[in-house]
Order: structure tokens, then C-alpha cells, then sequence
């Protein structure tokens, strides 16, 4: 009974999904059900479907337009589903080419503006695809400062501006510079020497492209990013990554006076900074 339960909620799960795609509720009930059973005829997918009978034909002629099922024989006429990965390779290609296609033609008829907004991004896939998408279309530089675990769900994207020749200045919250070195333009430097996080703000992801767009996204908990082209927000995220990068460079440089003058991972300074919330974090990360 459980495994029916099961199975029963997971046509549920896939009709859902085939509904975001286009699909109505019966043409996704037909496509499973013949996934399940093929060939069949219209009468034995209507039973097994629990789909009326007169909605089946009309699915199934949808589907068939569609190319998602074919009909096999004549008498009856039996149907077959189509291979799920041909099926969805076609509509992914068709669905880009309309998307392409629209955009092109909407720029058209859309006043050109320069876009000063601060824009939110909510869910864990949004913001990492948004995040690919400045990578993939970066042209000159990317400055990132970031853990090693969030980048390196980016790590593909990253390699291949590397070497188009994309320069790139990470700063890392992660104890191996290297894994994220792609090329000779490719910087990289362990955050205060020694790559643990600290403070709330050790725990964003920021990304600045092309000195014009940057992305801010906290990974903690729900993910939420803004994203901005708008000139003084660009220059902050730019700013916040470049004086980490100073800071590197001078922790590889003084590490141990500024440890002997201010205390290991700056406590003294931070001490006197931070809220109760951050001094408790701090304690709790470095036992000091």
C-alpha cells in the first residue's frame, strides 16, 4: 500500500512539472501512464489514467502533434510514448529558439533605459543560475570573494572565462588557492591568510563583472541575492572585494606583527565592532 502511495505521488510530482512545460492535466496523465504501458490503446490508457475517455483522444491528438506519443497501428490504433530525453532535447531546443526569438523582438519595441534597480532574487536555483550567467557573459574582469563550497558550483563556468581569457580576482573563504587557479590570469588569495569565515558578512557570496554588474547573495539559510547595474552599488561590491584583496596581501606580508599587535584573526578589532551575536560566533569559530 506504501509503494502505491509512493508511485501515486510521484505521477503526481511529474504531472505537476509536466503542467510548467506546457502540458495540460490529461496530456501529462496519458504521457506517464504510456511510459507505464506501451503500446496502448486509447481504452487502456483512459482505465489505467483514470482519464475520461473522450479527454484521452483529445490528449493523445495533442501529443501526437506534439510528437510525444505516436500511434503504431490500426486496429485499434495502439500509441507509444516518445523516449523522455528526445522528447524534452526538442522542446528544451524549441522553447530556447521562442525564447530568443521574443526577447529579440521585445528589445525591439521596449525604450532603451539604462537599469538603476536593485533587483531580489529568491531560491537556491535562481540565484546560482543568475550567478553562471554573469560568468558565462563576463568579457574582462571577475572579482569574486566567496566560500570554496558555493564556488565551486561555479568552478565549470569560472574555467571557461579563465580561458577566454577573463581575468579573475577571487578572494577565498577555503584553504586551497590553487583549486580555483585556471590560468595566468587567474589571482587568487586565501581571506586574512587564513580562509576562515567571521563576521555576517564572511558568509555572502559577492560577484562584481566588467566593473558593471554585481551580484550579493546571502547562502545561508534561504538564499536571497540582489543584483544590480546601478553604478555606486557596483562600486561598493567592487570596493568590499579590493580591500580584502589588500588585506590578503598584507596578512602574506605581516602576518605575524598584525597577530602580535591586534591579536590572531583580529580579534582585538573585531571585539570592538562586533554585535553580541558576531563576539559569540567569533568564540565559538576560533576559541578565542
Amino acid at each position: 500500500m506504501a509503494g502505491k502511495l509512493a508511485v501515486t505521488h510521484g505521477a503526481s510530482e511529474l504531472a505537476g512539472d509536466l503542467k510548467r512545460l506546457g502540458f495540460t492535466e490529461y496530456e501529462a496523465r496519458v504521457y506517464i501512464q504510456l511510459l507505464r504501458q506501451s503500446p496502448a490503446t486509447a481504452y487502456e490508457i483512459s482505465k489505467s489514467a483514470g482519464v475520461p475517455r473522450p479527454n484521452t483522444y483529445q490528449a493523445l491528438e495533442a501529443l501526437a502533434q506534439r510528437s510525444a506519443v505516436l500511434p503504431v497501428s490500426e486496429t485499434p490504433v495502439r500509441y507509444v510514448a516518445a523516449k523522455p530525453s528526445e522528447l524534452f532535447d526538442t522542446i528544451a531546443r524549441q522553447t530556447q529558439t521562442l525564447c530568443n526569438d521574443l526577447a529579440d523582438r521585445l528589445s525591439a519595441i521596449a525604450p532603451t533605459v539604462d537599469d538603476q534597480y536593485v533587483w531580489t532574487l529568491r531560491g537556491e536555483l535562481s540565484v546560482h543560475d543568475k550567478i553562471d550567467s554573469l560568468i558565462s557573459e563576463s568579457r574582462e574582469v571577475i572579482w569574486v570573494k566567496a566560500a570554496d563550497d558555493v564556488l565551486r558550483r561555479h568552478k565549470t563556468a569560472l574555467k571557461a572565462a579563465a580561458e577566454r581569457g577573463v581575468e579573475t580576482l577571487i578572494v577565498l573563504f577555503g584553504f586551497d588557492a590553487d583549486e580555483f587557479r585556471f590560468t595566468d590570469k587567474s589571482r587568487v588569495y586565501i581571506h586574512e591568510g587564513s580562509g576562515v569565515r567571521m563576521g555576517s558578512a564572511d558568509n555572502l557570496f559577492t560577484l562584481a563583472v566588467d566593473h558593471a554588474e554585481m551580484l550579493t547573495a546571502a547562502m545561508d539559510g534561504e538564499v536571497i541575492a540582489a543584483y544590480s547595474r546601478n553604478r555606486p552599488i557596483v562600486n561598493l561590491a567592487q570596493s568590499l572585494i579590493r580591500h580584502d584583496y589588500y588585506m590578503a596581501e598584507i596578512f602574506a606580508r605581516f602576518g605575524p606583527q598584525i597577530d602580535a599587535e591586534f591579536g590572531p584573526h583580529l580579534k582585538a578589532l573585531r571585539m570592538a565592532c562586533f554585535s553580541p551575536a558576531e563576539i559569540a560566533s567569533f568564540r565559538k569559530k576560533t576559541g578565542l
